[in-house]
């Protein structure tokens, strides 16, 4: 799960200025000088790069084009949710994304997994959304 996505999930981008023009990458790097290093930017209207990146330290591909760039302010209690988020995601992916919750191969049976709130939902198929609702709701924006 990338930052762009959780932005998505929040209908939050953190901008903090919008820039409208004419943008050029040049050697990976986005030729501007209005981001820091390290800053989340958004790029939108580019044919390969669209989405967030992080400023001198993803490597987009080299291109002209008309569209905005969203400066934005991440804050850090986002960036440490996404890792939590990825972090579960690591380790319950093969839970989540199986729609068994338990097989058996002497007489074969099985049974379909349903979405829980309990102490077991990590193992029901709960998605990360439901996981992390508390914790995301605080950046959400309608």
């Amino acid at each position: 799960m990338t930052i762009s996505e959780l932005c998505t999930e929040l209908n939050n981008w953190f901008e903090r200025e919008v820039k409208s023009g004419t943008f050029t990458i040049h050697d990976g790097v986005l030729d501007v000088d209005f981001l820091l290093n390290n800053q989340y930017f958004r790029v939108i209207g580019s044919l390969f790069n669209d989405g967030v990146h992080k400023f001198s330290e993803d490597k987009l591909s080299d291109e002209t084009f008309s569209g905005e760039v969203w400066c934005m302010a991440v804050p850090p209690d986002v960036i440490s949710l996404a890792a939590d988020i990825n972090d579960w995601i690591d380790k319950y992916a093969e839970a989540v994304n199986s729609p068994y919750s338990s097989e058996s191969f002497a007489g074969y049976s099985y049974a379909l997994q349903t979405v829980s709130s309990g102490s077991d939902a990590e193992s029901a198929g709960l998605t990360w959304q439901a996981k992390f609702r508390s914790r995301l709701n605080r950046w959400r924006k309608l």
